[in-house]
This record gives structure tokens, sequence and C-alpha cells, in this order.
């Protein structure tokens, strides 16, 4: 579960609460299901409702027990709504598209189911169950609009999401989302920049491509190129100082991708590249289209042309049929990349994937032995990895609320361009999140660094101007003038987004 947005009744406007499972892209649908429930009227209220009138699952499927978490949390709202006249509850997302008419049965109290493809048409079933007194149950079969061309809240004053495709044509057996999501569509690339641009104009100093599959971006409109030319694209826009993008698969990271990285200077030095397996005989079952030896060769081709760079991935664990040969495998690439970090997922059975039905489940016992193993292992070379920074001097995103300690330790928070957490001593001035600070570091933990000495430099920044401007708003006075702006804003991170499973079968 990534984020819940809770609200209650104000001055007889109805409200909301979105709950969100999943991916990124799950994460972003939501601020989208926000800005349309905020534009037909809806409103946010305080923290600590006991129930909105207006509740939304935005679910995940690619778990075994997805459902029995959305209709647990279902059954407790029942008595709520009960005693509720006028309270609606929608499920939307991949859970949604998947069992459809199912979700009505089990919990005859939802109002509105919707799929992946319509999430536009919220609004409009929720007022339809409400005049006709019956649960709506709409589920398009294929895409009717692109998202982005849909209002958005988003959660950050100084970055975002820009969803440059949504599916994927993937066919990995582990995987369901395909079927839910459907086979990729792209955006024009002009579109994806106008975007960018707009929101570059409201502060955002960062954003994040996001596609089921990221880099295949181009497949859709007939140009191989397509993703590297985007970068470099990013790059001429002025005000951005920060691209990155999640997630891409290893099929499609071409030689042209690395050199956009390498050659685009506000593309940051950072890497998510799903491995899955280190074994070939796994990778073939799981119909993943690369093996261990073309994965090594990207891993070497991006440390030669980005030396700083921290890459990442994900990595399933028991897979049906994985052997003691095959996992130790799976070892031996961990030790080779030397991954910064990795979501390390035990295997569990996704209804509907062929995966499922497989011969050669693995005993948990086997699968929690074998994950203990390698978390271990990843655990070792993460620490060391930081070690590495030590001594560096870093330029760094103030972000809010990553630091759960920050209040008794008297630090802040915020991130590297790799994207590396670092808490960092609070400057005698005032910093806001979305403004830069330098600072050294001097010790390296698994997974933060900290800079415990003073910071070298501080810079007030659009970014920190917009996040302030959003705050002064939300508090309901004006905005304190933002004095004077020293250079360009340099850095934006999201503040903190729900964190969003990685490794859920789209990438």
């Amino acid at each position: 579960m990534s984020s819940i947005d809770r609200s209650q009744s104000v001055g007889g406007t109805r409200t909301y609460e979105v709950r969100t499972y999943g991916c990124q892209m799950n994460v972003h649908d939501s601020e989208r299901l926000a800005g349309l429930l905020e534009g037909a009227g809806y409103v946010r209220a305080p923290e600590g409702a006991d129930a909105a009138d207006v509740v939304v699952f935005n679910t995940c499927a690619v778990r075994e027990n997805a459902d029995n978490k959305l209709y647990g949390n279902l059954g407790h709202l029942a008595p709520t709504k009960a005693a509720r006249p006028g309270m609606q509850i929608a499920v939307g997302g991949c859970l949604a598209q998947k069992d459809r008419d199912t979700i009505v049965k089990k919990a005859p109290w939802v109002d509105v189911v919707f799929g992946t493809h319509n999430i536009g048409k919220l609004p409009v079933l929720l007022e339809r169950a409400r005049v006709q007194e019956e649960a709506q149950v709409e589920i398009a079969e294929s895409l009717e609009a692109f998202p982005s061309t849909l209002p958005t809240r988003r959660e950050s004053a100084y970055a975002a999401w820009v969803s440059i495709s949504v599916g994927c044509n993937n066919t990995c057996t582990f995987c369901i989302v395909p079927a839910l999501r459907g086979k990729e569509k792209d955006r024009r690339p002009g579109d994806i920049l106008a975007e960018i641009e707009a929101l570059v104009a409201e502060g955002v100093s960062e954003i994040t491509l996001l596609g089921q599959n990221v880099n295949a971006y181009g497949s859709d409109i007939g140009d191989r190129e397509a993703f590297s030319k985007l970068l470099r694209a990013c790059g001429k826009i002025d005000g951005l100082e920060r691209v990155r993008f999640t997630s891409p698969h290893p099929r499609d990271f071409t030689d042209d991708v690395i050199a956009a990285m390498a050659e685009t200077p506000n593309v940051m030095p950072q890497l998510h590249m799903p491995l899955q397996s280190g074994s070939d005989t796994v990778l073939k079952a799981m119909r993943r289209s690369y093996r261990q030896e073309r994965y090594l060769g990207i891993i070497e081709k991006v440390r030669a042309a980005i030396p700083h760079a921290a890459i990442s991935t994900d990595i399933i664990v028991g897979f049906p049929g994985e052997t003691d040969e095959d996992f130790e495998q799976t070892l031996h690439v961990v030790r080779e990349a030397r991954f910064a970090q990795a979501f390390t997922f035990q295997y569990s059975k996704r209804p509907g994937t062929p995966a499922a039905e497989m011969d050669g489940q693995i005993p948990k016992k086997v699968v929690q032995e074998r994950y203990e193993r390698l978390v271990a292992l990843q655990e070792e070379i993460s620490w060391e990895e930081n070690k590495k920074q030590v001594g560096r001097t870093l330029e760094l995103m103030v972000a809010e609320g990553e630091g759960r300690k920050d209040d008794s330790t008297h630090r802040l928070s915020g991130r590297a361009p790799d994207n590396r957490l670092v808490h960092f001593t609070k400057p005698d001035q005032e910093v806001r999140p979305g403004d830069v600070v330098t600072v050294e570091i001097t010790y390296a933990a698994p997974h933060h660094l900290l800079a415990e000495g003073p910071v070298l430099d501080v810079r007030r920044t659009r970014a920190g101007d917009a996040w302030e401007k959003r705050n002064a708003e939300k508090a309901g006075k004006p905005a304190q003038p933002a004095g004077v702006l020293l250079g360009l804003p340099k850095i934006g991170v999201p503040e903190p987004l729900p964190v969003a499973a990685s490794g859920c079968g789209c990438d």
C-alpha cells in the first residue's frame, strides 16, 4: 500500500479519499483520480477523518493476496457505509480490470467499479450510481484517452511524474500487467515535452518519465531511437534540472540510450534495471528476452560511460523450477553488478499468469532461506558501495518527510543526483523542500548517507518557491516573498510520495 488521502465533509462539500496500492503508475493514476474528483467539486479534508464521502481504492493485481487485502478493507468499510447514507465506494485499477463483476458480488456495498483504461469516467460513474441507486461497473477493453490528458492533483510542488507510454508488449510468465494495461501505447514526443515545459513553468525542477517498459518508447510510433531522442530533448528545457525514468527493460536498453544518459547533463546518474534472475534457465522460463551475459554487458557499458552511476534492480527469488545452481547464478550477478540497492521479492503466484500453473513450485522454507541469503549479500554490497561516497561533496535537493528521525536529530534530508538518501546537519539559515544544499559526506550506512559537518552552501530555488507557495495556499495565507534567486533552480526530488513497489511485473 502506498498512500492514503483522507478527507471528510467540509461545509456541505462532498469529500474524497484515495487509497493507492502498487507501482509508480498507480501512484500517478491516483494523482489523476484526485484531480478528476477535485475538478468535479470534491475536496480533500483534514487528516484523521473516520471516512470520506467517497472512498476510492486504486488497486494492484500482481500479488497472490491482493484480492484478500482489497476485500478485507472493503469489509472494514461496510458498517461505516451502512451508517452513513450517501457515502460511496469505488474500486479501480488492475484488480478491478481483472475481477470486474466479482467485486460487486463479493462486496455488494461497492458503488462503482472502473478499470485501468477509463479512469476518466469516475466522476460520471459516481453520479450515475447516486442517481440510479445501483452499482455501476464499467470496464473498457482498450485505452479511451491517454491518461495525461486528465486533470492531475500532483503530490509534489517541485517534482512530477510524466507518463510517456502505457501498456506493455512483453509476455513475462510471472506478470499479469500486460493483460490488464493492454499493449503499449506511446504519447507523441511533442505532447510529452509540452507537459514537461508547463510543469517547469510552475516551478517543477525534476521529472520522472514513466512507462510499464519505459525505454521501449517508440515501438508504437515506429522510431527505435525515440527514447534516447526524448532524453536529449529534455536536456534542452531551461529550468529542468533533473530527469529520471523508470522502469526500463534490458531488452530495449540500447547504446544510444546509454550515450544520451551520459551526454545529457540533467539526466541523472541513476539507473533502475530489473534483473529478476541471474540464471539463463530461469530467465528463459520467465520469458525474459535477455541472458546473464547481456545484462552484465549493459551494466559494464553504463559504468564505463557514467562512472558514478548508482544502479538498482529487482530480483525474484524462488521462481518455479529454480534450482540451487540457478540461485547461485543470481548471487553471482549481484556480486558482479554491485547494485547500490535491490528490491528483492519472494515469488508468489499471480493468478492468471502462466507461472502460477508451472511445475516445480518451490517450498516456502527453501524460498525463505534463499531470500535471506540474497538480502544479506546485497546489504553487504550496498554498505560497501555507500562507503565509497564518504568524502565526496554532493548537491542535494532538500526533501520533506524522508528522514523519520530528522526532528530528534536536528537534521534535514535530501537526495543526491544518483538518488541516494542523505541526512545532513540543519543549517542556521532557512532551507525549504526543493532548495539545494551542498554537503560533504562523512558517514555511510547501507541505506543512507550522513553529512555531519556544516552545510557548505545553500541555494534557494524556484522549486523551493513553488513548495512555499503551495504550503501558504494550504494554510490560507499569502506566501512570503521568496527573496533573491541565486541562479536557475538546480534540483528537484518528489515530496515523499508513497513508497511504490518496484518489480511489480511491469518491468
